[in-house]
């Protein structure tokens, strides 16, 4: 008879992930935070702390992956070097989850440093897909078969919305099972309040603040992004601030020629962003695709409506005509009008916002969220023990 395995223990879990400014490094930062409050041990397994990472955490780890740069290769290696760093990792704390935030080159490590232990240590793999290594590097056929092979060794596979499931059955070919488990976010309280914020930002109290947060790649379409704002009237309505993870300088001249580089506000590599979002009154983005958009989520946990192109998982995130406005994606007409809209009607504004704000929480709380990753994991561990002592009933019976 098979003896029940424990479950409720405090799990040893490994996260990787690219440590830069961008959803999936936030998201995984905050779930190891989240984790770990709960009693979890987890380390962080990357060549840099991430994105967010908060030093001195309880029961929060950092191991960091030297890379050499041997002139033998043209390219510096990461694979191999975080490969040994996640076995090393295994290991010597006996990790029992290795969650990678990104297939290319996390899952593919996690798989070769799973081999590199006997089966007695060898973590269960979750693989996370954020987009795009779905739907860039999926196409690509020196990546595709690569991101393929590591899904179908994974043990679990998690996408952060329905749209990137169905994309990743289509553009990978992968038809395991894939779970969708949402994008979340657990404010801090801001540090600042809205009124000192948007006077140390220069913002009226009569103007609308516009706000955009992203890394600025040219998926971000900042150029339809900076045309939709354009159209505003009066000029003088509205402040566009920019929470900027990349450089703002390859759109200054297309702003100065729009004539709003006056009305531009650009913080860059901003950590704490809560005191930015109880400031807005309006979240912008123009994306070309989007497997969830983060930003969006952070906004509406301060009432904060968006308006935003109708592109990939975000209808998910943003229900139209409720808590804010989607237009197609580059129909400049269609999301000036919605900016326009919004600016001028103060009460659907708060309407959009609070709407917003009850969804969130509902919807994409941490305390929803995170439980699912727990079950998760110790599904995996349930299964796991079980395999394990079918394994040796089936030895014991060999033998005897």
């Amino acid at each position: 008879m098979t003896r029940q395995i424990a479950t409720k223990r405090p799990l040893k879990i490994g996260i990787s992930c690219y440590p830069s400014v961008g959803g999936s490094g936030v998201i995984a930062s905050t779930l190891g935070r989240q984790l770990a409050e709960r009693g979890h041990e987890v380390h962080f397994i990357a060549y840099e702390k991430p994105f967010r990472y908060t030093d001195g955490a309880p029961r929060t780890f950092f191991h960091q992956v030297k890379i050499n740069d041997y002139g033998l290769f043209k390219y510096p290696d990461y694979t191999l070097p975080l490969s040994v760093k996640m076995s090393e990792v295994s290991s010597e704390h006996s990790l029992d989850i290795l969650h990678v935030h990104y297939a290319v080159p996390h899952a593919t490590a996690a798989i070769l440093a799973r081999c590199m232990l006997p089966p007695h240590l060898q973590p269960r793999i979750v693989t996370t897909l954020h987009g795009t290594d779905t739907t860039l590097l999926g196409r690509d056929p020196g990546y595709g078969p690569a991101i393929h092979h590591a899904l179908m060794q994974s043990d679990a596979v998690t996408t952060v919305s329905s749209f990137l499931k169905a994309e990743s059955h289509s553009v990978l070919g992968f038809d395991g099972p894939m779970e969708v488990i949402y994008n979340f976010f657990e404010p801090s309280p801001p540090r600042n309040d809205r009124a000192k914020t948007r006077a140390d930002l220069g913002i009226a109290d009569d103007e609308i603040m516009i706000l955009h947060s992203s890394n600025l790649r040219t998926v971000k379409r900042i150029d339809h992004l900076l045309q939709s704002v354009a159209r505003i009237q009066p000029h003088d309505a509205y402040k566009l601030v920019l929470l900027a993870g990349g450089p703002f300088e390859p759109y200054r001249d297309q702003a100065q020629r729009l004539g709003i580089m006056d009305r531009i506000i650009i913080k860059e590599n901003v950590l704490e962003i809560e005191e930015y979002l109880q400031a807005a009154d309006i979240a912008l983005y123009t994306s070309e695709t989007e497997s969830f958009c983060l930003s969006i989520l952070e906004a509406m946990f301060f009432g904060c409506p968006s308006v935003a192109t109708r592109v990939g998982g975000i209808p998910e995130v943003v229900e139209d005509g409720k808590t804010g406005l989607l237009a197609p994606f580059a129909d400049i007409d269609a999301l000036g009008a919605a900016l326009q809209r919004l600016v001028e009607d103060k009460d659907l504004r708060e309407r959009y916002g609070e709407a917003a704000r009850a969804a969130a929480h509902e919807r994409f709380s941490a305390a929803s969220i995170i439980p699912q990753y727990e079950r998760l994991y110790g599904n995996l561990l349930v299964a796991d023990g079980i395999k394990r002592e079918r394994e040796q009933d089936h030895k014991c019976l060999k033998y005897q």
